[in-house]
C-alpha cells in the first residue's frame, strides 16, 4: 500500500494513507514509515468555550513539550479545528511526528471535496490516515487502533481535553484498547464531567461519565496544576507492567 503526499495550506505537505476498513490498517501504519516502538500520545476531546489564550498555552507548554520530551508521536482527529489545529501549531518546528486520522467525508483537501460540513485537513500535521466514513466520529475506532499500532508495544496514553460527545466515544475506545487516559479537568464539557464523577461519583447521574472514571484506566488531573499534569502523563508513558 503506497502513501501519497498531500499539498495543504500555506505550502505545507503531509504523507498520507487511506486504508479500506480496519482490516487493512496494520499494513497501512506500516506503510507511513514511522519507526517503532515508541511512545504515543493521543489527543482528543474539543475546544468548546474554552479560551483560546489558555488553550494555546496548553498546548504549546504542556501537551507538545511533553509529547517532545517523550520522543513520541502524536495522534488526533486532523482537521483544522479545536484541540487538532491547537496541537499541530503547537509542533511549527517538526519537533514530532503528528499523525490526523480523519473520516474522507469530512474533510476537504485538493482531489476530495468532502461532504456538506467538510473542514479543511490541519496543514502542520506530518501524516494522516485517510479512513471510510462520511460523519464525524466515523473515524474514532481507527484513531484508537492507530495509536496502538504506532506503539508497537511501547507505552501510550490518551489525553482528554474538554470534548463534546464524541470524546466519551474516544475515551472508551482508548479504554478498550488498554490504553490509560488522562482527563484534564478544568477544560470544560466531556472532561469535567468526567472529573466530577471521579470526585463524586454517588452524585454524578451521567453513567458514561461515571463507567470512565471508576475505569482502572482513567486518571484524572486538573489543568491548573501543569506540574501534576506532566507527571502524570511521563508516568503513563514509562514502560512497565499493565494497569
Amino acid at each position: 500500500m503506497s502513501p501519497e503526499r498531500l499539498r495543504l495550506a500555506d505550502d505545507h505537505a503531509a504523507v498520507a494513507v487511506r486504508p479500506a476498513g480496519l482490516a487493512e490498517l496494520a499494513a497501512t501504519i506500516e506503510a507511513l514509515g514511522l519507526s517503532r516502538p515508541r511512545p504515543v500520545v493521543a489527543v482528543v476531546g474539543g475546544a468548546g468555550l474554552m479560551d483560546d489564550d489558555d488553550l494555546t498555552d496548553l498546548f504549546a507548554h504542556l501537551i507538545a513539550t511533553a509529547i517532545s520530551r517523550l520522543g513520541a508521536v502524536a495522534v488526533d482527529g486532523g482537521t483544522d479545528a479545536g484541540v487538532m489545529r491547537l496541537l499541530g501549531r503547537s509542533r511549527e518546528s517538526g519537533a514530532f511526528p503528528l499523525v490526523g486520522v480523519a473520516a474522507l467525508g469530512t474533510v476537504v483537501f485538493p482531489g476530495n471535496p468532502g461532504g456538506a460540513e467538510a473542514v479543511p485537513l490541519e496543514p502542520h500535521h506530518s501524516h494522516f490516515v485517510l479512513v471510510p466514513g462520511a460523519d464525524f466520529g466515523d473515524e474514532a475506532p481507527y484513531l484508537a487502533r492507530t495509536a496502538t499500532l504506532l506503539a508497537g508495544g511501547a507505552p501510550s496514553a490518551t489525553i482528554l481535553v474538554n470534548g463534546g460527545e464524541i470524546a466519551f466515544e474516544d475515551c472508551q475506545l482508548s479504554v478498550a484498547e488498554h490504553r490509560p487516559v488522562l482527563v484534564l479537568g478544568g477544560t470544560g464539557r466531556t472532561a469535567d464531567r468526567i472529573a466530577a464523577a471521579a470526585a463524586d461519583p454517588a452524585a454524578c447521574r451521567d453513567e458514561r461519565a461515571v463507567e470512565l472514571a471508576l475505569s482502572p484506566w482513567v486518571r484524572v488531573t486538573d489543568v491548573h496544576n501543569r506540574r501534576d499534569a506532566v507527571a502524570k502523563l511521563l508516568e503513563l508513558l514509562e514502560p512497565g507492567p499493565e494497569i
